[in-house]
């Protein structure tokens, strides 16, 4: 049976608030909880007015106290911006509160406009894009306690120490990140979210030339993916309009004032090139009805040859996300934690 989890970017709706986004966020992840999913992955994004999360590892803290059974974790934090030291040790934090049930997806986008990648690695001991690959290394090393001999930092620990460490996943939405993950024997989730394009064969590289580690003894691979559902597909329709919109208008510099509703998303004067890309963006996105989400999911997971989907929806309206999850678990047959 294929598994379902979540991914949340934490969206502000128009006329919402942030903080009401992160409540929201923490709602959700109740309800995923109770409806059988998986994981619960909150993604990282910087100086956005339109997606509240920005520090994943708090919010993992606060969602993961109030489940009972579903993993939490990153989806992912953005390992370019910090020190992996530092990273580990957060989630050292989080695996010795909650233990066994924390992940750490890793990935190397800057989740920001470049200014703002700036500002965040700001400082003499900024590390370049090139220095990804070590990161991911001594990520594991501080993690697991277990950093290759002569390492310069070594004699290290992140604190606090455990018999156990979170799932470390890489996300990627090309097929470099693919090799990150093989080489290092990580899990890998490919972002077709964000790339549909290419993904089957990266997928299917990682399997290739996976690497046995402890973390991982065989390879791990899911795909991020983008549904909508309602009752009908022209209701799924209807709220997939906030989201192509939402997207068309950020392109304008309009994306300020959050997540647009379908009503005004659709009213908008576009562009004829804007209305050609709103016609493939319809062509490519995963909506509508029960049955034909998940159908479109069993040809996406027989394609990509994984069982598990990382869902991640955005609407307007709060209710309806949580309907579309309700509607996708119902759908998949997913049952209720005992």
């Amino acid at each position: 049976m294929p598994v379902l989890s979540v991914l949340d970017q934490s969206p502000i709706r128009r006329g919402g608030t942030p903080r009401q986004a992160l409540l929201e966020s923490m709602e959700l992840a109740e309800a995923a909880d109770r409806l059988g999913y998986h994981r619960y992955w909150i993604a990282e994004h910087h100086n956005s007015s339109g997606l509240a999360s920005a520090s994943p590892e708090i919010l993992i803290a606060e969602i993961a106290a109030r489940t009972q059974n579903i993993r939490v974790g990153s989806g992912g934090v953005m390992l370019t911006h910090y020190s992996a030291l530092k990273v580990a040790e957060q989630f050292r934090m989080l695996e010795a509160l909650h233990p066994g049930r924390i992940d750490l997806g890793v990935g190397r986008a800057p989740g920001s406009d470049t200014r703002t990648m700036h500002a965040l690695s700001h400082g003499p001991g900024k590390l370049p894009l090139e220095a990804y690959p070590d990161q991911l290394m001594d990520l594991y090393g501080w993690l697991s306690g277990d950093m290759p001999p002569g390492h310069p930092f070594g004699d290290v620990r992140a604190m606090p120490a455990g018999d156990t460490m979170p799932e470390l996943w890489v996300l990627g939405s090309s097929g470099t990140s693919a090799i990150y993950a093989s080489d290092l024997g990580f899990g890998f989730c490919f972002a077709h979210f964000i790339q549909q394009d290419g993904g089957e064969a990266a997928v299917q590289n990682y399997r290739d030339r996976f690497e046995p580690s402890p973390a991982w003894p065989r390879p791990a691979a899911s795909i991020a993916v983008s549904a909508t559902v309602a009752e009908t597909d022209e209701e799924a329709e209807y709220l997939s309009w906030s989201r192509w919109g939402w997207r068309l208008m950020g392109q304008r510099g309009m994306r300020g004032d959050g997540i647009p509703s379908p009503e005004e998303a659709m009213a908008f004067e576009y562009t004829a090139p804007e209305r050609d890309y709103l016609e493939f963006a319809k062509s490519r996105s995963i909506y509508g009805s029960p049955e034909r989400v998940a159908g479109r999911l069993a040809q996406l997971g027989e394609a990509f040859g994984v069982d598990e989907f990382i869902v991640v929806t955005i609407t307007h309206d709060f209710r309806a996300r949580v309907r579309s999850y309700e509607l996708l678990a119902a759908a998949f047959g997913l049952q209720p934690p005992a």
